[in-house]
């Protein structure tokens, strides 16, 4: 069965359509109101994506997640991602522990390498080539903190540990879970697979059939070396809803095309057309309650898809809509869905 999550990059723009914008702890103010509203709209995870140095305004996404834990019960708390490669496993294994214990148990996370070069570079990163083995020897040992009682180690890319005990202690068991997140490259799907770990697509402006071929790899090793039922599959999708479906599609047009302006200026070219009506045939989804549900429905099942990530809060769209959005998934996408894969 698929279950829902909301997710949220953090990018703070101005209103397109009046020229406004949030100040700084307004738009934090906003992930966190949104998550309570989440939570009891019947969404399974909030998922919060790193970022650094630009109008994503989200660093560190633990910070924000331990704070919207203290004022939830249920909903897990997750990044969408950590950026593993840029730091240190040590700190990054306490930071999810202590979160897992905060939360009561609803911690996880899911780890990436990173693209941009300007933030390895900040972090002290000068040779891309080390990105992929530095993030594999970084995840490695933060599975290790994490299950092991005591940890001695030496790699490649930090200072040895002799005889370190994690604390606190996660509360779930063996951890909390933790995802990969790749793309269209094989080398993330295959370490997946060798960990036997989830696997989550990237939220880029792509179609989704762009990444059934990493699906069908994913799935058919996992298969392959007896990890069948350990493979899970997450994908996120832009989302957008109103009563009626010519008014979503209206109104959300000029905050769609401000955050693809702003993804475009700071990541480059996606590899597909990125007019309006291009992307909601790919990566977003915007209509009434029923076509959104149907728009999710055939995503899950083309995808086979054991999470689905919906990203609302983009491109300066105002916090009125942002939980207007919210309310109707909750009253009336979700329900639907959940009927939909029942029958």
């Amino acid at each position: 069965m698929t279950s829902y999550g909301l997710l949220s990059l953090a990018d703070l723009l101005p209103d397109p359509v009046t020229g406004e914008q949030l100040t700084q702890a307004e738009r934090y103010e906003l992930i966190i109101t949104s998550a309570i509203q989440a939570e009891q709209a019947g969404f399974a995870i909030l998922g919060l994506g790193e970022h650094h140095f630009s109008h994503y305004i989200l660093p560190d996404p633990m910070m924000l997640l331990a704070s919207a834990a203290a004022r939830t019960t249920t909903i897990r708390m997750g990044t969408a991602v950590t950026l593993l490669a840029n730091l240190d496993p040590l700190r990054v294994a306490e930071d999810l522990a202590m979160l897992d214990v905060l939360s009561l148990g609803r911690a996880q996370m899911t780890f990436a390498r990173g693209v941009m070069e300007s933030t390895m570079a900040a972090f002290g990163i000068e040779n891309v080539n080390v990105l992929r083995p530095r993030f594999e020897e970084n995840l490695r040992l933060v599975i290790r903190l994490l299950t092991e009682d005591s940890v001695t180690w030496s790699g490649q890319f930090r200072a040895p540990l002799e005889d370190v005990r994690l604390e606190p202690r996660p509360l779930q068991k063996p951890h909390p879970p933790l995802i990969i997140g790749g793309g269209l490259s094989n080398v993330s799907c295959d370490l997946a697979v060798d960990l036997g770990l989830p696997l989550t697509l990237p939220s880029l402006f792509r179609y989704p059939e762009d990444y059934l071929p990493i699906v069908e790899r994913y799935r058919g090793r996992m298969a392959a070396t007896g990890q069948a039922d350990r493979a899970q599959l997450s994908y996120p999708s832009y989302v957008h809803v109103a009563p009626a479906g010519q008014d979503a599609r209206r109104r959300w047009r000029p905050y769609l095309e401000n955050y693809v302006q702003f993804a475009t200026d700071f990541r480059g070219s996606f590899g597909r057309p990125l007019d309006y009506e291009g992307i909601l045939a790919g990566a977003a989804i915007c209509g009434s309650p029923a076509e959104v549900v149907d728009r999710i429905g055939y995503l899950d099942e083309l995808l086979g898809l054991d999470r689905h990530y919906l990203m609302v809060d983009l491109g300066g769209l105002t916090p009125r809509l942002v939980h207007e959005v919210i309310e109707l998934l909750g009253t009336e996408v979700l329900p639907q869905l959940a009927q939909r894969e029942a029958a």
